[in-house]
Parts: C-alpha cells; structure tokens; sequence
C-alpha cells in the first residue's frame, strides 16, 4: 500500500488508493496459462466506541479479475461487467494497482466532528482459484500477494 485517501465529491464520499503490486514468477505463469486471478479490495470505516463494538458504516469490497487469452494474445482485466484489454500483464498491473473515484458513502453518512477510522487493503483471493491451485496456494508463499490494512484517521 502506497497511499491511500477518502474525498468528498458532489455525490458522497470518493476513495483514492494507490498499491505496489509485483507478481511472483508463480502467479505470472499460472496468468500466462490461463488461470484467472481474482484481486479484491476492501475498505471500511470505523468509529470507535468505548462501551461497545466499533461501528462500521461502510464496509465494502471490489473484485477484479486477472486472465489472459492465449489466442489473442490479449489479458482482461475485469470488473462486474467492465473490462479492459491490455497487451502486456505490466499494464494490468499499473492499471490494477490504482484505484480512483470509488464511491464509498454518501455525504450524510459521517456525524460532524467525529473521528472514523479508514481502512484499505487489496489481497489474492485464492478461495476463487481452481482446486488444485487452491492446494498449492495453502502451501507456497508464491501465491500469497495480500497487502497489511492501511488505516487513516478522517473527521468529517
């Protein structure tokens, strides 16, 4: 995690985020052969209470997906229903690890002068994987790529 912040727009509250992601040689070949990745990332906002848990307003996360077509020559990366093709999985990678103008709450979602907690991170979801990678997976670190939680303080 590089840097991360949250902003207001004219409809709500935007995130900007932006990651350092580097493929393992592992996660690079199994792309290459046509195993799709899929990366998500979270992000939540507390409110820390004293006499209970913390309250959490937004909690949220987003699914990209990695793949590679041998055919064309082409990786997609995937979003819902959106996607974007690209020549080279360096591309992917720049474009993966930026994240902008996501919408994470409206304005009236935040008390006036109080203090949330933000939090983001983008982690492998080896769960989405095939079975057998799924195995692999638990034993190598190759395919562990999950970013610590960046926490900030906000006051609305």
């Amino acid at each position: 995690m590089r840097q991360a912040s949250i902003d207001v727009a004219e409809d709500g509250w935007q995130l900007q985020g932006d990651f350092d992601i580097q493929f393992s040689p592992r996660l690079e070949e199994a792309v290459n052969r046509g195993v799709p990745l899929y990366f998500v990332v979270e992000f939540e906002i507390s409110r820390p209470r004293w006499y209970w848990l913390d309250e959490k307003p937004v909690q949220l996360s987003q699914t990209y997906k990695v793949s590679y077509t041998p055919l064309l020559r082409q990786y997609r990366l995937s979003v819902g229903n959106l996607y974007q093709n690209f020549t080279r999985l360096d591309e992917v990678t720049r474009v993966l690890s930026r994240v902008r103008g996501w919408h994470v709450a409206d304005r009236d979602v935040f008390k006036k002068d109080v203090t949330y907690q933000a939090a983001l991170r983008m982690r492998l979801d080896t769960a989405q994987l095939p079975k057998p990678f799924q195995v692999n997976a638990i034993a190598s670190r190759d395919w562990t790529l999950t970013s610590d939680w960046h926490r900030w303080t906000i006051t609305p």
